[in-house]
């Protein structure tokens, strides 16, 4: 990926198709997900710390390589893509919901046999997140989680600004907008959430419009955009994990994102949720793991350092 941010990555970037060729398609749940695993042909990993990557909508695993270089130095990196998107199946005629995707994420780590695990999530990943966190305080979790970082994503509903072309997806006319929705309308309103300096650039659009086409992937999106009515139904719950949270949390938050930018973060302190680390980017949007990775995962290693010291 390249964009116009000087915190640029020194190494190339894998495009999105040699990054399917890193990872792998596991069965969970009846479903076909693809994993990518830096274990994967490196077995010296699998002794290393775990952390787990959760992306958001309506893009893939692929939004976590810009940093993957830095965070692999140390850690264990796994990501998935959700049922819905990127490699994994997308079944036209299925109920999406936030914790079926939780299903498959703990299907995953048990697969992986992951006994302790660090989670990074963006976007609809946040909400994935906020719903295995819940479980997490109930003592079902199917991992022990040690900490939980948040990249810019609509923990609390009442402060998510949905874009148009989401709210039309999500109304009665969504099945008709999605089949009229093509790259030039998902290009503009993609690149409308990114700070203005830090733009993806046209091979940029050109690789996310590809990855989000795969397995016939935008004829979904009118059922994944439920997501929106999930967070409203299960609030007092996924809020109320942040604010009882007893692991730590983080928040690294692009403030200028017109969705859920620095307004999220005012609204998260209101609420007195639990807040170990936060990191606001005064001129980054919503995808800060791709506008500014470096900063990103120069924050995220400082929070994650500061959790093993206790």
């Amino acid at each position: 990926m390249t964009t116009s941010n000087k915190d640029t990555i020194d190494h190339p970037a894998p495009g999105p198709d040699a990054w399917r060729k890193q990872g792998a398609v596991i069965e969970l749940l009846g479903q076909s997900i693809f994993v990518i695993d830096s274990s994967h042909g490196n077995e010296n990993h699998r002794s290393l710390p775990v952390i787990l990557m959760v992306h958001g909508f309506p893009t893939s695993s692929w939004d976590w390589q810009p940093m993957w270089r830095a965070l692999s130095e140390h850690y264990r990196l796994i990501a998935l893509d959700m049922l819905g998107f990127g490699f994994s199946d997308k079944p036209e005629n299925f109920h999406y919901s936030i914790h079926g995707q939780a299903d498959l994420v703990e299907a995953l780590l048990s697969a992986k046999q992951i006994k302790e695990v660090h989670v990074l999530a963006h976007d609809y990943g946040d909400t994935v997140a906020q719903e295995l966190l819940a479980r997490q305080l109930e003592n079902k979790g199917v991992s022990q989680w040690l900490s939980c970082c948040f990249l810019n994503g609509g923990l609390f509903p009442e402060t998510h600004r949905a874009l148009l072309t989401q709210k039309l997806l999500l109304s009665p006319l969504g099945k008709w907008i999605n089949r009229l929705t093509g790259y030039k309308k998902f290009s503009s309103s993609f690149s409308s959430v990114f700070g203005p300096d830090t733009k993806p650039s046209e091979d940029d659009l050109q690789q996310f419009w590809w990855v989000i086409n795969q397995n016939k992937g935008k004829h979904v999106f009118h059922n994944l955009i439920t997501y929106i009515r999930d967070r409203i139904q299960h609030r007092e719950r996924w809020v109320g994990a942040l604010q009882a949270s007893s692991l730590p949390l983080a928040l690294i938050n692009g403030t200028l994102d017109p969705v859920s930018g620095g307004h999220m973060v005012r609204r998260y302190q209101e609420l007195n949720c639990r807040l170990d680390y936060l990191a606001e980017l005064p001129l980054i949007g919503h995808y800060p793991q791709v506008e500014a990775p470096n900063e990103v995962a120069g924050h995220y290693l400082k929070f994650l350092s500061r959790c093993t010291q206790g």
